[in-house]
């Protein structure tokens, strides 16, 4: 065989591998964007939690255990664009005054967010609503709650950035329990790397509008995401170090872990 043609021959063999390598890098790095991206249009379901080893101003710890299926809506005749619905079911823990700790259900949280803009820079906005099913006082507020949530995300082959902002008022419950008022704001950064992992920084900024209080944590974590059959897997980890705050009780570090799941996509 002619020198040129088997050089030819082994630069096309090279360069046909490298395509499946470079394919293959990018089905996991879409795989994790698809699992770390709240506007996603799949059904999936979420294993969170939230760990608070220390509060400002006191030595007790908390965690949230957190249930969050989502459900993506197809356009109808009505709502002309696709809706995510997603809830939130805590299990909390919270400190007692005797020392002693308290775990139950807590406060439901619903929102329905409808998607305005798919492509580029995706845009997402609609109405929330927290319900007080907390089995114990010291695990909600009392109240019903509703407001507005806004989603806006923009994802690429090596990193996805969002925001996830969230802003609610009580306006029934029990009449012995204070008013509410909160602000949330999630930024997120997810790098991606190699293989499915990447690095992730996702901390909620807190805002107790009705108290004066606030607290701004800054997160660095990392996971994983694979799929088995049609379901994306995603393994995580991050720990999150409160940068600034005001008043006490809010958290001074937290480690922040979960596994999500997406299905069919």
């Amino acid at each position: 065989m002619p020198t040129r043609r088997l050089a030819a021959m082994l630069a096309a063999a090279f360069c046909a591998a490298g395509m499946v390598r470079a394919a293959a890098a990018q089905d996991k790095a879409d795989d994790a964007n698809k699992s770390n991206n709240p506007l996603n249009l799949a059904a999936s379901f979420n294993i969170q939690n939230y760990y608070t080893p220390r509060l400002y101003g006191s030595n007790a710890h908390t965690s949230d255990f957190l249930l969050r299926p989502t459900i993506p809506l197809a356009p109808g005749s009505l709502v002309g664009v696709p809706q995510i619905v997603r809830g939130t079911v805590p299990v909390s823990t919270r400190p007692r005054a005797d020392g002693s700790y308290e775990t139950g259900l807590g406060d439901i949280n619903l929102f329905d967010i409808f998607l305005l803009r798919e492509s580029g820079t995706q845009l997402g906005v609609g109405p929330l609503l927290t319900i007080p099913t907390a089995t114990d006082p010291s695990l909600g507020t009392g109240k019903w709650q509703a407001g507005v949530a806004g989603v806006a995300v923009h994802a690429t082959r090596a990193r996805l950035l969002g925001m996830l902002l969230q802003w609610q008022h009580s306006f029934a419950g029990q009449s012995s329990r204070p008013t509410v008022q909160s602000l949330t704001a999630q930024p997120f950064v997810i790098v991606n790397l190699p293989e499915g992992w990447y690095l992730r920084s996702t901390g909620i900024w807190t805002f107790d509008l009705q108290r004066d209080t606030f607290y701004i944590p800054a997160g660095l974590g990392a996971g994983k995401a694979w799929k088995e059959g049609t379901t994306i897997f995603n393994a995580f980890v991050e720990p999150q170090y409160t940068i600034a705050h005001h008043g006490s009780g809010v958290p001074q570090w937290t480690v922040f872990a979960g596994l999500n799941m997406t299905f069919g996509k």
